[in-house]
């Protein structure tokens, strides 16, 4: 005959290991995913810069074959108007001159005020 009175279940002992093994992983895991947010804000505004460049090389090429093509370059913050869209909300980009046939390291900022350079050259 089986024992009918058996209890089936987990002890103590076994609950209280479960809980602490995930009282470690959390402690572990936790600050990684805090970190992860201000990396991604970091590698949003890089991407964003990294744009901003290209869209400067290309404005460049067009408004040297004619002057009807892009936009002109006479600031930092003239190179997001060449940008497809414009600059995304949340970002800023730092004013300053640039020279025709001049290239300058411009400074964009973005969200928790990460930043990132990018290229302007100077086109009328």
């Amino acid at each position: 005959m089986q024992n009918r009175n058996k209890l089936l279940g987990f002890t103590l002992i076994e609950l209280i290991i479960v809980i602490a093994i995930i009282g470690i992983l959390a402690a572990v895991a936790i600050p990684k995913f805090i970190n992860l947010t201000s990396n991604a804000q970091s590698a949003a505004t890089s991407a964003v810069a990294g744009a901003l460049s290209a869209a400067n090389s290309s404005n460049y090429a067009s408004r040297k074959l004619s002057s009807s093509l892009g936009v002109a370059v006479a600031n930092c913050t003239d190179v997001a108007s060449a940008l497809q869209g414009g600059l995304p909300s949340g970002y800023t980009i730092t004013a300053a001159a640039v020279a025709v046939d001049v290239t300058v390291s411009c400074t964009l900022t973005g969200p928790s005020s990460t930043t990132a350079t990018f290229s302007a050259t100077g086109v009328a």
